[in-house]
């Protein structure tokens, strides 16, 4: 194998801890190993990345332990190239390893270029990209505590939500204040809540609710949770005003992301918050949907084809993809992305056609990015065909095909005539 770095360093982080081997192969094929232990604190560090400098060494290659890798990059980022390798491609055999080999080992291969490199985005994308991520947390914990308050109502016997469409709405969330700090229960009262189009529920509604058994204790532990789901709303909507306030030097990005079916503000900034806005980094679209997990894998021996299930990569960027496709095959203003649904969920199933949506929607975003350029696909008329060109496009055809069946001798030339008259 032909060597790729001459000089190199693989890293074995632990969290307290880095065991470091530096490679140099100056003559020959037989290189030299110089080893060094180094602290993970800031000064050892920095004396960490003295010695590479000393050492002429560049190239540093460490495996992605937890978040153990960052602040060593971060340290090294501004004059070393560092490859954050993932786990399965540095991986030595068992029983035959501990640190000092683990670090030989990662620095072997990567000096004859066996390590494929992780995506590692710039600062300020990286930033914004813990914040779009703790947003996602917040969300699933708004969830959570919904789901919890309204099966609170549900153990002491309140039915509101068999009902009620949201239980989070104006009318509904009167009706459960009252229930949850008045002793008495008044069907008057109740109903007088009601707004709109369920004034005519009214008689459900009192029947939802008649005869049910709330303690004092359950009652705190619903305030309790209404509590925590306020303040987790308030932090969702402070995050989101510091979010646009980030994004500010995106928006041409973002306005962009925004012309495709599907996609909104806050998808587009999660978006771009996970793959930044230089495409030169995956090289290719199908690079790009291979590292978000929407790619088929190739799994074949023997001649058999075993599973080609898709794989755990992008576990922030997949579900939004997802989301947004939902969202593009339901869509009113565009029916693009729903025709192409349909197509394949006859054939796949409806779970392979969502991931396969949102694979097209991934290579039209490294398109548009790349060209700056709008949402227009190339074969949008096909798709989505305006009904006068559809008329068009039909009435060329049987042109078309007439033709061909008078040049094969078998129909006459004159039924051509007749044909245009009628069209």
């Amino acid at each position: 194998m032909k060597v790729v770095y001459p000089i190199c360093c693989g890293v074995d982080v632990h969290k307290t801890f880095l065991v470091a081997t530096i490679i140099k192969t100056t003559k020959g094929i037989q290189p030299s190993y110089s080893k060094k232990r180094f602290s993970t604190f800031n000064n050892s560090i920095l004396q960490f990345r003295q010695w590479l400098l000393e050492n002429d060494c560049l190239d540093v290659c460490m495996e992605s332990t937890g978040k153990y890798w960052v602040p060593v990059f971060n340290l090294l980022e501004d004059c070393i190239h560092v490859t954050i390798a993932n786990p399965k491609w540095v991986k030595a055999v068992k029983g035959n390893k501990d640190d000092t080999k683990d670090s030989r080992w990662i620095g072997n291969l990567f000096r004859l270029g066996l390590v494929p490199g992780s995506f590692i985005p710039d600062k300020d994308i990286r930033i914004l990209r813990e914040y779009t991520r703790y947003r996602s947390k917040l969300t699933s914990c708004r969830s959570s505590e919904k789901n919890r308050f309204q099966n609170a109502f549900t153990v002491c016997n309140v039915a509101l939500d068999a009902v009620v469409s949201d239980m989070f709405g104006k009318s509904a969330n009167s009706i459960t204040d009252y229930l949850i700090t008045s002793d008495d229960f008044d069907s008057e009262k109740c109903v007088s809540f009601l707004q709109r189009s369920l004034k005519n529920k009214a008689t459900a509604v009192i029947e939802s609710i008649e005869g049910y058994q709330m303690t004092k204790a359950q009652k705190e532990r619903m305030i309790m949770v209404r509590s925590h789901l306020q303040f987790v709303e308030q932090s969702i909507n402070e995050l989101d005003a510091r979010l646009d306030n980030m994004v500010t030097p995106y928006e041409n990005t973002i306005s962009l992301l925004c012309t495709i079916p599907g996609v909104e503000r806050s998808s587009a900034i999660t978006i771009i918050s996970e793959i930044g806005t230089n495409m030169s980094q995956f090289t290719s679209s199908k690079r790009l949907c291979c590292w978000a997990g929407l790619t088929p894998g190739n799994n074949e021996s023997a001649g058999k084809k075993k599973s080609v299930r898709i794989t755990r990569a992008g576990i922030y960027l997949k579900p939004a993809l997802v989301q947004c496709a939902h969202a593009a095959v339901k869509s009113t203003k565009s029916s693009y992305y729903k025709n192409k649904y349909e197509r394949i969920y006859k054939r796949r199933g409806k779970k392979r056609a969502i991931i396969a949506i949102a694979r097209m929607m991934l290579t039209a975003i490294y398109h548009m990015i790349v060209n700056d350029e709008e949402f227009n696909p190339c074969d949008v008329y096909k798709i989505d065909m305006p009904q006068e060109l559809l008329e068009k496009q039909k009435k060329k055809a049987v042109t078309q095909a007439f033709k061909l069946l008078i040049s094969q001798g078998l129909i006459p030339a004159s039924t051509l005539n007749m044909v245009s008259s009628l069209t």
